[in-house]
This record gives structure tokens, sequence and C-alpha cells, in this order.
């Protein structure tokens, strides 16, 4: 009997996102386990979910698709992305998927993908081959059926966590953290008991009915609960993460949301010390804070297209020590070149510990040095000709010092610099600007810009 095709529209750049049941669903799961066994041909993969209703059926399915391809499954039950790709290259398995949405809405979810050391399937590298798999329904017959076995992993991912700080230099703070309901409670419930800090928890029961919305910190209604929270306990710091926990978001001492831009180089200062001469891998929407300092440290910035499959095979290849994006995506040499959610903050609170300086004492003066307009979205029609547009607007009034197409569009002027870039998935353009040490020539850039999108 001839398997009948079914729709793979939930293959995206990256990984795999779609509405539950239309575009993912049991079926879809049970072939992308058949699909990923044949083409990679693992005999141990770890497998994960988060706290979506729709995860434990789909996790399930999925499951049953690599047993009957020959994979024996470590089953990490309820956990967070960077949980799965520990577990990958911790235990040297052969590759491990996670099934999460992360930050979308409740009616979806979606898989991320990695091979072997925790390496990436995207787009440009196994997920093209896998979908033919998975819309024809073919399989070859598997010689053995792999069994489930449960991982008891959290103890050695606690361990390795604290691994990349001193505890001796840490300080009895209190902090505020929201989990948003997601899965980071899981991790703060067992990090609390080793760690000097008192947790003002928000949210940290995992809950997928998401009763306080969807976690997604970039979106400025959701960061007002935190915000607040730090402001009414005192706190040091505000800390909220996304659903599957891979991002971290930091509020200071203020209750002020602090752009991942500036933590990117925060970063790179604490870890450059103990690093000299590494490489720091950089996105390019934002990136005059991370050279200078990166510089300033001795250390080495090399810029990446932005996307955590391209961060990672760019750290990969120049061996660097640490990369970050802006929209808050921190990759670790020592974390298999993965992104964490949970490696950021414990930094950042050891560096405010050992210099005995606030949040915002270690962050105003590279504001007000750089500053931002955080990403800007606009749904377009064509935007491609937007971004000709605004490129031929600007070369003829002003003298372009930079320019490149590495991601997008940036240009770049003695006192100012853009990028404007598309969005993979939908018909979108994403704008960042930034300036030298001058807010209101930021802003009225960023608004001239603006209105030349409104034209297209």
């Amino acid at each position: 009997m001839v398997a009948m095709e079914i729709s793979t529209s939930c293959f995206k750049a990256y990984d795999i996102r779609g509405r539950v049941p239309d575009e993912l669903n049991e079926e879809l799961a049970y072939r992308l386990g058949r699909a990923y066994a044949a083409y990679l041909q693992p005999r141990k993969v770890a497998v994960g979910r988060d706290v979506r209703p729709s995860s434990p059926a789909l996790a399930l399915a999925l499951t049953r698709g690599l047993n009957e391809g020959g994979a024996e499954v470590f089953d990490l039950g309820l956990c967070g992305t960077e949980e799965v790709y520990f577990a990958t290259f911790h235990y040297r398995l052969d590759g491990g998927i996670m099934v999460t949405a992360s930050h979308n809405p409740g009616d979806y979810n979606g898989m991320k993908l990695v091979r072997r050391e925790a390496r990436p399937l995207s787009g440009d590298d196994g997920l093209p081959q896998i979908r033919e798999l998975v819309r024809a329904g073919r399989f070859p017959a598997s010689t053995s059926r792999g069994r489930v076995t449960s991982l008891d992993f959290r103890p050695a991912y606690i361990e390795h966590l604290l691994g990349y700080i001193d505890q001796a230099q840490l300080k009895p703070l209190k902090i505020v953290v929201n989990a948003g309901n997601g899965c980071a409670g899981l991790v703060l419930d067992e990090l609390e008991k080793r760690l000097p800090f008192t947790m003002v928890k928000l949210l940290n029961e995992p809950d997928g009915s998401f009763p306080q919305g969807i976690p997604n910190p970039l979106l400025p209604e959701n960061r007002a609960l935190t915000s607040q929270a730090v402001r009414d306990h005192q706190a040091a710091v505000g800390l909220a993460w996304d659903g599957d926990f891979d991002r971290c978001f930091f509020f200071d001492e203020k209750g002020r949301f602090i752009e991942g831009y500036y933590i990117v180089g925060l970063l790179a200062e604490s870890l450059l010390p103990h690093h000299p001469g590494a490489k720091i891998i950089y996105d390019p929407r934002l990136t005059w804070n991370t050279i200078e300092l990166v510089a300033a440290n001795r250390g080495e910035a090399q810029v990446s297209k932005t996307g955590h499959a391209f961060i990672k095979d760019k750290m990969r290849e120049l061996d660097a020590l640490y990369g970050g994006e802006m929209s808050a995506h921190h990759y670790f040499k020592d974390f298999s070149y993965c992104d964490s959610g949970m490696i950021p903050w414990l930094l950042v609170l050891e560096l405010i510990a050992k210099s005995g300086r606030t949040l915002s004492e270690l962050v105003d003066a590279r504001i007000r040095r750089f500053p931002v307009s955080g990403e800007i979205n606009r749904r377009l029609a064509d935007p491609l000709a937007a971004i000709t547009r605004v490129e031929k607007h600007f070369r003829a009034r002003e003298a372009v010092t930079a320019h490149d197409q590495i991601d997008g569009l940036s240009l770049e002027f003695a006192a100012w610099r853009f990028n404007l870039r598309t969005s993979n998935t939908e018909p979108l353009v994403r704008l960042n600007v930034e300036s030298r040490g001058d807010q209101k020539l930021m802003e009225s850039k960023t608004r001239e810009i603006l209105d030349l999108l409104a034209g297209c």
C-alpha cells in the first residue's frame, strides 16, 4: 500500500512550526520520526517536550516513528530546548528532537532537530531531505525496533550550568524570575537550591494553558508583570524567559527592560578577560557596541548571518568562544556552540557580584553611547522592493561609509547606521537603527525610514 502524501507546510527555515492539527499532527510527527531515522540512521536519540497540551501526543507519535526506524529514544520528558541540546552532546547521542512552539500562539506546536554534538538540522542542511521523506511517507524497512529509556539528565545539566561561574564570588541578591508558565521553572527550582539568591518567582509552575498569555518577553505588553515585581520587591535584577527558555530577558533594578543587544556586549566583557584573543560572533542587525567592547577587551569580533544555524556554523568554523544575537539568543563554545537561556543570567549575576555595580550601572553608558530603535516590523506587499527604495533614498543623500548584504541590507554613515531585512517566513521587513551617541538622530532616521516603508 502506497502512503498518501501530506502537507509539509510546517517545515520552516530553521525548524518545524505549525498550527495543530491542521499543519502539525500525530501522523506528521510519526512520519518525521521515521524520516529522521531513515536520513541520519541514529542509534540513540533524545526526545523532549514543552508544556503545551498537544506536546505529549506529538512526542509519543514521534517516538513511535523513531523506534520503528530502529532508534532507541531517551525520553527527557518535560524540559527546555537547551536540555535536549545538553543531553545530545553530554551523553554523546546521535541526535535530539525537542517538541516545542516556544513563543508561538497556543494552538501551534513545532520541533527543533539536531544531530550529533547538537549540530542543527536546518533548511540548508537536512530539513529539506527529511521533509521529502515525510511528504512521501515511504520508509525503508528496519531490521530492529528501538526501545524507550527515561533519562535522568537534569542533575548533570545543573552541574554543567554551575561550571560557568565561581559560586564563591556570588552574593545573596534578591532576583525576580518569571518563567511565564513555561518550562524554566523546573530548572530555577533546582538552581535555587545551589545559589545564594532569593528568588521571587512569577508564573513558575508549568501550565500549557498559559493563563497569563504566551511567554514572549520580546513583546512590550508582556514585560509589565516582571518590571513591576522588580520595583515592588526592590530586586537587583528581573529575568524572564520564553516558553522553552532558550532565550533570557533582563530587567535592571529599576524594572527597565534591557535590550538584548547590550547584553551581548556585557557577556563578551565578562568572558574575554579569561580568554584573551578569543573570537566573538555577532549578528549584523546592531553591531557598533559589540565591536567596540570586543576590541577593548582584546577579542576578535566576527559577523554572521542572523539565525541559530548560521551562528553555530560560524562559531564552529572559527572555534569562537561566544556568539550573541540582539534577539536574546546567546551561544557558548562549552555548550557545544548551542544557545542557552540559563548560562547568560548566571554570568551577568556573577559580574554584578564581582563588580559591585548594578545592572543599570553596567549598561547605561553603553546605551547612551549607542542608542537603538529596537526591532520594528512592518508588513509589506513587496519587501524586497521596499528595501531597494530605502537604499536608493539614502545613497542619494548621504555618504555611505560601509555597507553589506550579509543579512538584508546594512548601511553605515558617519553618525548612524541601519539594517533592514526580510522575514524568513512572513511578508515582513525588520528594521534596526543605531547612532553614535545621538538619541534624536537615531529617532529621526527611524521615522524617515518608516515613512519610506509606509509608501511601499
